[in-house]
């Protein structure tokens, strides 16, 4: 398992990259724990730090599909470096003026999060001109999708360290001056600068014109729902099984059980259509979320939120792979962001959900709401197979590009469908 990971982090600039984009995603892996410290030490109300984070979080969600069709027209050093500067001077502005001025605050962080770069898409873009094998591309979705986890694991931790440290105001601007180094780190690799997207055919639908990237989006949305979900209903459990650390050693096996599920999936080679195996990742991921409706002590709650996290990933990596076979040409880096857009978009719903359904029918039906929006995703993506068939070859060969170090010959699986 382990050599077949640092098989890929030995490729030329893989470990650049991955470290690059995991470091430049911080300041939006932490925004929203760091503007609740920032305001709750301004003397804010957290009505106002959750009205803050909250326009962070629809900016961003509007921002990285416009960012990414972008990068897909322009190239990414000339969009993710003037994109993470100005998220950058946007949340700084917030830092040093503070709340006094609602409009200014709520202007800061609307553009801190709507200039957020696409770094994640863009990074899945990279991988094919960097890996020479289409298995090492998919293990390295995998491997993404792990990082990812990491990532939103451990920055939380910095933004405490930083705020015990020094300040709330300082931790805004250090994390954020980290990220435009990060995403500096990227665009002046090689990779990045000599990536083009395949060319495309104008339309003003983009990466939305694909039947099987909209089935994808709207199975992702409920799966967001449902993680989101769990976070509130972890909350309500814990209020009444130990407090705050059983939410946080719930919140950490939900974790840990993607990191392993997630490991465990990268670490072999898949036979068969991903659109199929999607199908049966979402079916387990639904599955496993239903035991915690049980709702026992709090040990072993927190195993079962172990065992309810250990198919997000797999599903996740998979999903990188669906985008990047339906993506229309051209267009790879606005379909992955559409993706991560979507799923924030739908965690983001499913914490406005759970709250109502724990207050009416109590902790256990917020628990149900997990399993329940799994299997519509689930549903979804069984009622619309035929939009997410397996995409047809054409029947030729598509030209390979200067981005395509291995001359790919499959169909479908291309640099030029890769972008």
């Amino acid at each position: 398992m382990a050599a077949g990971y640092a098989e890929i982090l030995r490729a030329r600039h893989a470990m650049r990259l991955l470290t690059g984009t995991l470091v430049g995603r911080l300041p939006n892996a932490t925004a929203a724990i760091a503007i609740v410290l920032f305001v709750r030490d301004e003397g804010g109300t957290y009505s106002l730090a959750g009205g803050l984070a909250a326009v962070y979080g629809v900016a961003n969600a509007i921002g990285q599909p416009v960012l990414g069709r972008l990068v897909d027209l322009r190239g990414q050093p000339r969009v993710q470096l003037p994109a993470a500067v100005l998220s950058g001077v946007g949340m700084a502005v917030f830092a040093f003026a503070g709340t006094g001025s609602l409009p200014l605050a709520y202007a800061a962080v609307a553009a801190a999060g709507l200039f957020t770069p696409p770094l994640e898409g863009g990074l899945r873009a990279l991988w094919p001109s960097v890996l020479p094998r289409e298995e090492q591309v998919h293990t390295a979705y995998a491997m993404d999708a792990i990082a990812q986890e990491v990532m939103f694991t451990v920055g939380p931790l910095l933004v405490t360290v930083c705020v015990s440290l020094w300040s709330a105001q300082a931790a805004l601007v250090v994390l954020n001056v980290i990220g435009v180094l990060g995403a500096l780190s990227v665009v002046v690799s090689k990779p990045s600068r000599a990536w083009r997207s395949a060319p495309r055919e104008a339309h003003w639908l983009g990466a939305l014109r694909s039947p099987g990237l909209l089935v994808l989006l709207a199975a992702f949305l409920f799966i967001g729902l449902a993680l989101g979900s769990i976070t509130v209903a972890g909350v309500s459990y814990a209020d009444g099984n130990g407090g705050d650390a059983t939410y946080g050693w719930m919140m950490a096996a939900l974790g840990l059980g993607a990191l392993v599920g997630g490991t465990v999936y990268g670490a072999r080679q898949w036979g068969g259509a991903p659109e199929a195996r999607l199908r049966w990742l979402v079916a387990l991921l639904a599955l496993f979320y239903v035991p915690l409706v049980v709702m026992p002590g709090p040990v072993a709650m927190v195993a079962l939120s172990a065992v309810a996290g250990v198919f997000l990933a797999p599903s996740i990596a998979c999903a990188f792979i669906v985008v990047d076979r339906h993506a229309p040409r051209g267009t790879v880096t606005e379909a992955f962001s559409w993706l991560v857009t979507t799923f924030t978009v739908g965690a983001s719903v499913g914490t406005a959900v759970a709250g109502p359904v724990v207050e009416w029918g109590g902790t256990r039906w917020g628990f149900a709401v997990p399993g329940v929006t799994g299997a519509v995703a689930l549903l979804v993506l069984l009622a619309t197979g035929g939009a997410l068939a397996a995409p047809r070859a054409s029947g030729r060969v598509a030209l390979s590009s200067e981005n395509d170090p291995n001359r790919a010959v499959e169909p479908r699986f291309s640099s030029g469908d890769r972008a």
